[in-house]
């Protein structure tokens, strides 16, 4: 029998976000290296019940209304207490940005079992993040007791290079692919009198793709017969980012240029990856004040087998002869350097998925099992 590991997050899960879809392929990871995973998350069921489960199984339900609500981020004895009978040699936590001392003392139960217990910080440093006074007060309690929570952890997991988060040791790994769930493209074959741009994501202020509108209407002053049309992925988070991209598009009118198509997935994403030249990454992560990240983005992308542009430091591609880097400020993306990009580089989507074999879930999780952190 492999190593018991509870994996615990503190929300549930949704069919097509990409968080979701990154959880299950560390999940799917660790049981590739032999571990025995059991599932801890928070769900709210069909009848309106707040309820922890452990897999399928209801753990403890909290019930309905304002005060289910409040237990569900202060009540955490049910889940301490399966840990001390369980006997679980890792337990694996994502971090919610909940530090306090109702998660402070959780962990220390858990430590209590024996366990090694490891948090994950997805994306550090955060703070930036936090821009309408209601997440500024969230943030405000978890910057109180972060430090508290992460001393009585065994380690922070963490994409970036910190050696030391919250005054805790990290373990380094990057963003892994899940490359069962992600297929390849297969461009189409015929010659195109368009040049089609690809960005997918949860649109946030620190992707920056204003900054490729902006470059697009420079673009189109200079070159008004070139057809470069941009095909944005998701859903826009919040008001910031509906000012910088809806507003600009207005602005430069560039509606038939900009293509906004909402959340898409399945064989209507594979038909634009397929219809793509060129993919675009984050190209703001520097208005959150991150120099180095290892994306999960970057990763779909390669091993959906297209080149993209980013900005950010990501040491698992910025050597990589299908990548394009933008500088990490607020100048416009120069639209002509990505034409001529794709005119020069003709590497197969085979080849590039190929180059990221290693950074399969599979590996990522082999780092983390093998690490010191590991009783």
């Amino acid at each position: 029998m492999g190593l018991k590991v509870l994996f615990f997050i503190f929300h549930g899960f949704s069919d097509h976000n990409g968080i979701s879809k990154k959880i299950w392929g560390q999940i799917n990871g660790l049981k590739q290296n032999g571990a025995q995973v059991t599932l801890c998350y928070y769900t709210v069921e069909a009848n309106g019940h707040r309820v922890w489960k452990i897999n399928e199984d209801v753990l403890v339900d909290l019930g309905t209304g304002t005060w289910a609500k409040i237990r569900k981020r202060v009540d955490y004895r049910a889940i301490g207490q399966y840990v001390l009978e369980n006997n679980f040699s890792l337990v694996y936590i994502r971090s919610d940005h909940n530090a306090n001392p109702f998660t402070i003392q959780l962990v220390k139960k858990m430590r209590q079992s024996g366990a090694t217990v490891v948090m994950e910080v997805p994306t550090y440093p955060y703070d930036q993040e936090y821009d309408t006074p209601k997440m500024k007060m969230e943030l405000f309690i978890d910057r109180l007791y972060r430090r508290q929570l992460a001393k009585q952890l065994d380690a922070v997991v963490t994409f970036s290079n910190y050696d030391v988060i919250f005054g805790q040791k990290t373990l380094k790994i990057s963003n892994g692919i899940d490359f069962a769930a992600i297929p390849i493209r297969h461009p189409l074959a015929t010659k195109k009198e368009e040049i089609h741009l690809l960005a997918v994501a949860e649109i946030h202020y620190w992707h920056g793709f204003d900054r490729l509108i902006q470059g697009l209407a420079l673009f189109k002053q200079q070159h008004p017969r070139h057809q470069v049309l941009f095909h944005l992925v998701g859903e826009l988070s919040g008001e910031r980012e509906r000012q910088e991209i809806l507003v600009s598009i207005q602005q430069h009118g560039l509606q038939e240029q900009v293509i906004l198509h909402g959340a898409l997935w399945g064989t209507a994403l594979d038909d634009l990856f397929d219809l793509a030249d060129f993919a675009i990454g984050s190209l703001g992560r520097h208005r959150t004040g991150i120099d180095v990240i290892r994306t999960l983005k970057n990763r779909e992308y390669a091993a959906r087998g297209i080149p993209f542009i980013y900005s950010e430091s990501d040491p698992d591609f910025d050597d990589r002869d299908y990548i394009l880097k933008a500088k990490p400020d607020e100048s416009p993306i120069d639209i002509q350097q990505i034409l001529d990009f794709i005119n020069q580089h003709e590497k197969s989507p085979e080849a590039i998925r190929a180059s990221i074999q290693e950074l399969s879930w599979q590996g990522q999780m082999r780092r983390l099992l093998q690490s010191d952190f590991l009783k």
